[in-house]
């Protein structure tokens, strides 16, 4: 397989993921501003769309979306320890998690937060349904230590994107049970790995 990603962007909840289940990939770095791969070619050949991640599997078929990867990973593990079994209540926890993640936080950061042309009144809204998240997540995780009871790929997912607001000037001081999570995330192997490929350890 083939990973496809860009530092710190939400290929890092996928590059995550394949470490915890210790699968055999190769990284292959994109550079999004110039939309080429680390060798020079031309990274709309790979991905018409342009964004990460996309995962290239041993049959040459290439497809994207986090969400959607990270339960195509979390399925290579026979225990499915990072999803759960099919039809169980740990699963459809982890899946609801993935889609919250998805829609209430990577898609209210991106495009809104990350284009300086976004209207500032635009750029506000974003801003105050992010705090609303971040309060809800705070008081979940003062009463347990990770989204769906046990550490799970929606955790790699929602641990990429919150570390969005330290880019972007988000204060995650209201809520320290949410940055003690993110600490919590940040201790495992598989996630200081991926970081550390990705270039993004101080």
């Amino acid at each position: 397989m083939k990973l496809y990603y860009s530092p710190a962007a939400c290929s890092l909840a996928v590059h995550i993921a394949l470490r915890e289940i210790g699968a055999s990939f190769d990284p292959v770095a994109v550079d999004l501003a110039r939309h080429t791969t680390a060798d020079g070619g031309d990274y709309f050949a790979v991905s018409p769309r342009g964004y990460v991640p996309v995962l290239e599997l041993d049959d040459g078929s290439r497809h994207s979306e986090a969400a959607a990867l990270l339960q195509y990973v979390a399925d290579l593990d026979p225990d499915g320890a990072l999803i759960g079994a099919p039809r169980s209540a740990r699963r459809v926890a982890v899946v609801e998690w993935l889609t919250f993640v998805s829609t209430e936080l990577h898609k209210v950061f991106s495009p809104w937060l990350w284009h300086k042309e976004t209207a500032a009144s635009t750029q506000q809204a974003a801003k105050q349904k992010l705090a609303a998240r971040f309060a809800e997540l705070d008081a979940l995780l003062a009463t347990r230590d990770y989204l769906a009871g046990e550490y799970s790929v929606a955790d790699a997912y929602a641990f990429t994107i919150v570390r969005w607001a330290d880019y972007l000037a988000v204060p995650l001081a209201p809520y320290p049970h949410l940055k003690a999570y993110l600490a919590r995330v940040a201790e495992r192997p598989a996630v200081l790995e991926a970081m550390r490929v990705e270039g993004l350890l101080r």
